[in-house]
């Protein structure tokens, strides 16, 4: 008597593995922006643009859109970079200070907003960043 047997084997892609990285990453980023811009407000910072309150949901929605941009740059990066973690820690280092740009000349904001907003950035970043980086090659072979 003969017996067949099958094992299926998982290997992963990257994009498999990164993705779900990323999804916890956007999540996590999401609720801490929300935390930060929530306690910025119970403290009683204005998150004000020129009368305009922006609510707090609006801070995850925003860093779910951009940490989806975020995923996008290091699948693109993974693909064709030969150093891959470095290139897209310098890359969304480098756009992450670029997102201080319009918090820093928007008119209608208190001082205060602004660098709520900046913060928000920064503690977004400080999550996602990592968490997508340390899944990338150094390296190509």
């Amino acid at each position: 008597m003969t017996t067949i047997t099958s094992s299926t084997v998982h290997t992963s892609t990257g994009s498999r593995s990164i993705w779900r990285h990323a999804a916890v990453g956007a999540v996590a980023a999401s609720a801490a922006t929300s935390a930060v811009a929530a306690i910025a407000h119970t403290a009683g910072v204005s998150l004000n643009i020129n009368g305009e309150p922006i609510p707090v949901a609006g801070f995850a929605t925003m860093t779910l859109l951009f940490t989806a941009v975020g995923f996008l740059i290091a699948v693109a990066i993974r693909r064709w970079a030969s150093s891959p973690r470095r290139t897209f820690v310098r890359t969304t280092v480098t756009l992450t200070a670029l997102s201080f740009l319009p918090d820093l000349f928007v008119s209608g904001a208190a001082a205060e907003t602004r660098v709520t907003l900046m913060v928000t950035h920064l503690v977004a970043a400080a999550i996602f960043i990592p968490a997508i980086a340390a899944r990338l090659p150094e390296g190509r072979n």
